[in-house]
Protein backbone atom coordinates (compact mmCIF):
# COMPACT_ATOMS: atom_id res chain seq x y z
CA UNK A 1 0.00 0.00 0.00
CA UNK A 2 1.04 3.65 -1.31
CA UNK A 3 1.16 5.92 2.08
CA UNK A 4 2.68 8.58 0.08
CA UNK A 5 1.39 12.31 0.67
CA UNK A 6 3.20 13.09 -3.01
CA UNK A 7 2.74 11.66 -6.05
CA UNK A 8 4.08 8.75 -8.11
CA UNK A 9 5.72 10.05 -10.20
CA UNK A 10 5.69 13.69 -9.77
CA UNK A 11 5.29 14.80 -12.98
CA UNK A 12 6.15 18.68 -14.31
CA UNK A 13 3.41 20.39 -16.40
CA UNK A 14 5.04 23.66 -16.99
CA UNK A 15 7.91 23.41 -19.19
CA UNK A 16 10.23 26.39 -18.73
CA UNK A 17 8.73 28.67 -16.94
CA UNK A 18 10.50 32.08 -16.28
CA UNK A 19 13.51 30.77 -17.94
CA UNK A 20 13.31 27.91 -15.26
CA UNK A 21 13.02 30.09 -12.39
CA UNK A 22 9.35 28.59 -12.04
CA UNK A 23 8.41 24.88 -12.19
CA UNK A 24 4.19 23.81 -12.04
CA UNK A 25 3.87 20.03 -11.04
CA UNK A 26 -0.49 20.22 -11.24
CA UNK A 27 -1.46 16.67 -10.02
CA UNK A 28 1.78 16.60 -6.99
CA UNK A 29 -0.62 15.23 -3.60
CA UNK A 30 -1.82 12.26 -3.39
CA UNK A 31 -5.50 12.86 -1.91
CA UNK A 32 -5.35 16.04 -1.22
CA UNK A 33 -8.91 16.28 0.06
CA UNK A 34 -7.56 14.46 3.10
CA UNK A 35 -4.49 16.59 3.75
CA UNK A 36 -7.11 19.76 3.50
CA UNK A 37 -9.64 18.15 6.18
CA UNK A 38 -6.68 17.83 8.20
CA UNK A 39 -5.33 20.91 8.64
CA UNK A 40 -8.48 23.13 8.14
CA UNK A 41 -9.59 21.16 11.18
CA UNK A 42 -6.56 21.18 13.33
CA UNK A 43 -3.89 23.84 13.01
CA UNK A 44 -4.01 26.90 15.35
CA UNK A 45 -5.22 29.54 12.60
CA UNK A 46 -5.04 33.06 13.72
CA UNK A 47 -5.31 36.21 11.64
CA UNK A 48 -2.05 38.29 12.12
CA UNK A 49 -1.77 41.59 10.90
CA UNK A 50 0.89 44.26 9.05
CA UNK A 51 2.69 47.34 9.10
CA UNK A 52 1.04 49.60 6.69
CA UNK A 53 2.41 54.02 7.23
CA UNK A 54 2.93 53.39 11.18
CA UNK A 55 -0.56 51.77 11.33
CA UNK A 56 -0.95 47.85 12.11
CA UNK A 57 -4.12 46.07 10.00
CA UNK A 58 -5.54 42.35 10.07
CA UNK A 59 -4.09 41.15 6.78
CA UNK A 60 -6.82 39.18 4.76
CA UNK A 61 -6.26 35.28 5.32
CA UNK A 62 -5.10 33.38 8.52
CA UNK A 63 -1.66 32.06 9.07
CA UNK A 64 0.22 29.31 11.06
CA UNK A 65 3.84 29.16 11.14
CA UNK A 66 5.46 25.71 11.91
CA UNK A 67 9.30 25.06 12.16
CA UNK A 68 11.98 23.07 13.74
CA UNK A 69 12.57 24.17 17.33
CA UNK A 70 13.59 27.79 17.40
CA UNK A 71 12.92 28.42 13.85
CA UNK A 72 11.27 32.42 14.42
CA UNK A 73 9.84 33.93 11.35
CA UNK A 74 9.36 37.72 10.94
CA UNK A 75 6.50 39.05 9.04
CA UNK A 76 6.47 42.82 8.53
CA UNK A 77 7.71 43.22 11.83
CA UNK A 78 5.30 40.71 13.74
CA UNK A 79 6.51 37.33 14.65
CA UNK A 80 4.53 34.30 13.90
CA UNK A 81 3.90 32.13 17.14
CA UNK A 82 6.10 28.97 16.99
CA UNK A 83 3.83 25.69 16.20
CA UNK A 84 5.24 22.48 16.18
CA UNK A 85 5.07 19.62 13.29
CA UNK A 86 1.81 17.76 12.72
CA UNK A 87 2.93 14.26 11.62
CA UNK A 88 1.12 14.84 7.54
CA UNK A 89 2.89 17.94 7.12
CA UNK A 90 5.99 16.44 9.18
CA UNK A 91 6.04 13.46 6.58
CA UNK A 92 5.26 15.42 3.43
CA UNK A 93 8.32 17.74 4.65
CA UNK A 94 10.72 14.79 4.21
CA UNK A 95 9.21 13.13 1.05
CA UNK A 96 9.53 17.15 -0.40
CA UNK A 97 13.35 16.84 0.78
CA UNK A 98 13.87 13.70 -0.79
CA UNK A 99 12.06 14.17 -3.98
CA UNK A 100 13.99 17.78 -4.65
CA UNK A 101 17.02 17.48 -2.87
CA UNK A 102 16.37 20.68 -0.47
CA UNK A 103 16.47 20.95 3.55
CA UNK A 104 13.32 22.57 4.06
CA UNK A 105 12.70 22.77 7.92
CA UNK A 106 9.48 25.63 8.17
CA UNK A 107 6.54 25.73 6.66
CA UNK A 108 4.53 28.93 6.28
CA UNK A 109 0.57 27.92 5.99
CA UNK A 110 -1.65 30.72 4.80
CA UNK A 111 -5.89 29.91 4.61
CA UNK A 112 -7.69 31.96 1.70
CA UNK A 113 -11.40 31.44 4.09
CA UNK A 114 -12.99 33.20 0.47
CA UNK A 115 -12.10 35.06 -2.89
CA UNK A 116 -12.12 38.24 -0.48
CA UNK A 117 -8.95 36.85 0.98
CA UNK A 118 -5.56 37.49 -0.66
CA UNK A 119 -1.89 38.60 -0.79
CA UNK A 120 -0.11 41.36 -2.41
CA UNK A 121 2.23 42.21 -4.38
CA UNK A 122 5.57 40.65 -2.24
CA UNK A 123 8.78 38.68 -2.58
CA UNK A 124 9.96 35.96 -0.53
CA UNK A 125 13.12 37.82 0.73
CA UNK A 126 13.47 38.07 4.27
CA UNK A 127 16.86 37.97 5.80
CA UNK A 128 16.34 34.48 7.45
CA UNK A 129 15.92 32.93 4.31
CA UNK A 130 18.96 33.77 2.93
CA UNK A 131 19.94 35.52 -0.59
CA UNK A 132 18.57 32.79 -3.08
CA UNK A 133 15.84 30.89 -1.08
CA UNK A 134 14.46 28.12 -2.98
CA UNK A 135 10.71 27.73 -1.80
CA UNK A 136 8.07 24.74 -2.65
CA UNK A 137 4.53 25.95 -2.56
CA UNK A 138 1.66 23.78 -2.32
CA UNK A 139 -2.26 24.39 -2.77
CA UNK A 140 -5.20 22.50 -1.30
CA UNK A 141 -8.69 23.01 -1.77
CA UNK A 142 -9.57 26.28 -4.01
CA UNK A 143 -8.47 27.10 -7.41
CA UNK A 144 -6.76 30.43 -7.30
CA UNK A 145 -4.59 32.61 -9.54
CA UNK A 146 -0.94 33.59 -8.61
CA UNK A 147 0.21 36.41 -10.28
CA UNK A 148 3.45 37.65 -11.63
CA UNK A 149 5.10 40.35 -12.45
CA UNK A 150 9.46 41.86 -12.61
CA UNK A 151 10.79 43.27 -9.80
CA UNK A 152 10.53 47.05 -10.26
CA UNK A 153 7.42 46.59 -12.58
CA UNK A 154 3.83 47.85 -11.35
CA UNK A 155 1.96 45.67 -13.72
CA UNK A 156 0.92 42.04 -13.80
CA UNK A 157 2.52 40.05 -16.68
CA UNK A 158 1.54 36.17 -15.91
CA UNK A 159 -0.64 34.38 -13.96
CA UNK A 160 -0.97 30.61 -13.02
CA UNK A 161 -3.92 29.27 -12.43
CA UNK A 162 -3.16 26.74 -9.04
CA UNK A 163 -5.11 23.84 -8.59
CA UNK A 164 -6.55 21.83 -5.36
CA UNK A 165 -2.94 19.29 -4.88
CA UNK A 166 -0.63 21.34 -7.10
CA UNK A 167 2.58 22.43 -6.41
CA UNK A 168 4.38 24.92 -7.50
CA UNK A 169 8.29 24.90 -7.56
CA UNK A 170 9.88 28.32 -7.23
CA UNK A 171 13.63 28.15 -7.39
CA UNK A 172 16.62 29.91 -6.32
CA UNK A 173 16.98 33.12 -8.13
CA UNK A 174 13.37 33.90 -8.50
CA UNK A 175 13.12 36.19 -5.66
CA UNK A 176 15.32 38.52 -6.71
CA UNK A 177 13.83 38.70 -9.86
CA UNK A 178 10.38 38.47 -9.78
CA UNK A 179 7.40 39.29 -7.36
CA UNK A 180 4.30 37.38 -7.02
CA UNK A 181 0.68 37.81 -5.35
CA UNK A 182 -2.74 36.13 -4.80
CA UNK A 183 -5.36 38.39 -6.05
CA UNK A 184 -8.54 38.59 -4.66
CA UNK A 185 -12.12 36.90 -7.09
CA UNK A 186 -15.05 37.82 -6.04
CA UNK A 187 -16.53 34.48 -7.48
CA UNK A 188 -15.03 32.19 -5.18
CA UNK A 189 -16.61 31.10 -1.72
CA UNK A 190 -14.67 27.82 -0.87
CA UNK A 191 -11.30 27.93 0.93
CA UNK A 192 -7.74 27.50 0.02
CA UNK A 193 -5.09 26.41 1.99
CA UNK A 194 -1.43 27.10 1.03
CA UNK A 195 1.20 26.03 2.03
CA UNK A 196 5.07 27.36 1.33
CA UNK A 197 8.18 24.96 2.50
CA UNK A 198 11.21 26.86 3.15
CA UNK A 199 14.65 26.56 4.59
CA UNK A 200 15.21 28.96 7.32
CA UNK A 201 19.00 30.18 7.75
CA UNK A 202 20.55 29.88 11.40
Amino acid sequence: MNNSLLAQPLICASGQLLNGLLAYYPQAIHSPDTLYNDLAENLPWQQGSILIYGKRHKIPRLQCWIADPGLNYTYSGEQLPLTPWPPLLQQLRLELNQAFDLRLNSVLCNLYRDGQDAMGWHSDNEPELGSDPAILSVTLGAQRDFALRPTGSTRQSAKIALEDGSLLYMKAGMQSLWQHAVPRRAGIRSARINLTFREIIQ
